[in-house]
C-alpha cells in the first residue's frame, strides 16, 4: 500500500510515565504499540530508547524489558504456575514471584480461595477451564512475573468487569515508581489515572494531554467518554 498507517508521529514517553493511547477503530493505536514492541519495524523515520537507535542490533535486548499483555491470552493445558511463569523451565519457577504477580493481577484470592490445588490447578487447553476475565488476567500476571520495566497493555482489561478492572488498574498504579506503563484502553475509566493520553485519528496523533484536559477541551474525546 502506498498509504501509510501513521503519519508525522512524534513523541516521547518518559521513564516511569503511565501514558495512554485512544482513538476509533483504524486510527493507528496497535500499529503504534507493534513498532514499541518491535514486531514491526518503521518504513522511514526511528524509535530512540535513551537517545539509541533501536535496530536489529539491541531489539531483543530492548523486548527482554518488555512485558506485554494482548487482547487474547495463549495458555497452555499446564498449571497456573506454569502459565504465569510461562517459558521457565518447572524447577526453575520463583514460587514468591509467581505470586506476587498474581496478587498484582487481582487472581491471587480466586486461586487460594476457590481452587483445591491453588497454583497447581491445570488450566485446560487454551485455558478452557478458565473464564475470559481469568485468563486475562493470567496473562496480565505473567507479563509482570519477569519484572519488567515497560508494561504494554493493548485493551488487556476487556475482559474483565468494571470492579476487577479498577482492582487491577490499582495495583499497578501502585507500581508506578518502578514501571513505565503504556495502554490502549477499551473502557476510558481505564485510564484517568494516566499521566498522558494521545488521542489518535487517521494514523496521526489530534491531541495530547491528561483525561481531565481532554474532557475540558477536545471534542473527540468528549464524545468517547460519554
Amino acid at each position: 500500500s502506498k498509504n501509510r498507517v501513521l503519519k508525522s508521529i512524534n513523541f516521547k514517553i518518559n521513564v516511569n510515565e503511565k501514558i495512554a493511547f485512544v482513538g476509533p477503530t483504524g486510527s493507528g493505536k496497535t500499529t503504534i504499540i507493534d513498532l514499541i514492541l518491535g514486531i514491526l519495524s518503521p518504513s522511514s523515520g526511528k524509535i530512540l530508547v535513551d537517545k539509541i537507535l533501536l535496530d536489529e542490533n539491541n531489539l531483543r535486548e530492548w523486548q527482554s524489558k518488555i512485558g506485554y499483555v494482548p487482547q487474547n491470552i495463549y495458555l497452555s493445558n499446564d498449571t497456573l504456575a506454569a502459565n504465569i511463569a510461562f517459558g521457565v523451565k518447572k524447577e526453575d519457577i520463583d514460587m514468591e514471584q509467581v505470586k506476587k504477580a498474581a496478587k498484582i493481577a487481582n487472581l491471587d484470592k480466586f486461586i487460594q480461595n476457590e481452587l483445591p490445588n491453588k497454583f497447581n490447578t491445570v488450566a485446560g487447553e487454551r485455558g478452557v477451564k478458565l473464564s475470559g476475565g481469568q485468563r486475562q488476567r493470567i496473562g496480565i500476571a505473567r507479563a509482570l512475573y519477569n519484572r519488567p520495566d515497560i508494561l504494554v497493555l493493548d485493551e488487556a482489561t476487556s475482559a474483565l468487569d468494571s470492579i476487577t478492572e479498577k482492582a487491577v488498574m490499582q495495583s499497578i498504579d501502585e507500581l508506578k515508581d518502578n514501571i513505565t506503563v503504556i495502554l490502549i484502553a477499551h473502557r476510558l475509566s481505564t485510564i484517568k489515572n494516566t499521566d498522558k493520553i494521545f488521542l489518535l485519528d487517521s494514523g496521526q496523533i489530534k491531541d495530547t494531554g491528561t483525561y481531565d484536559e481532554l474532557v475540558k477541551n477536545n471534542a473527540i474525546f468528549q464524545s468517547m467518554a460519554t
